[in-house]
């Protein structure tokens, strides 16, 4: 989908996008510059609620607390080897 750039700096967002990402009037969006690419990105209304949820069983704390002192390892190794 393409979009043009008004003169006062304006997007329009296409309806289709919007109703996806349940975009609406008072959304806010936060601009990301990668490169050449810029990346939109709508923030909820409610951040916390919208997050709930998504990392359950994903990503543990006590997967956290390994990966962690097993970086410390390479690190202590790493020092060592100096």
């Amino acid at each position: 989908m393409k979009t043009k750039v008004t003169t006062r700096g304006q997007v329009s967002i296409p309806s289709e996008i919007r109703k996806r990402l349940h975009i609406e009037s008072e959304t806010k969006l936060e601009w990301i510059i990668e490169g050449n690419t810029i990346r939109v990105i709508p923030i909820p209304k409610d951040p916390i609620t919208a997050f709930r949820g998504r990392g359950k069983g994903v990503y543990t704390t006590q997967d956290l607390l390994r990966d962690r002192r097993q970086e410390r390892r390479r690190e202590d190794d790493r020092d060592q080897r100096k």
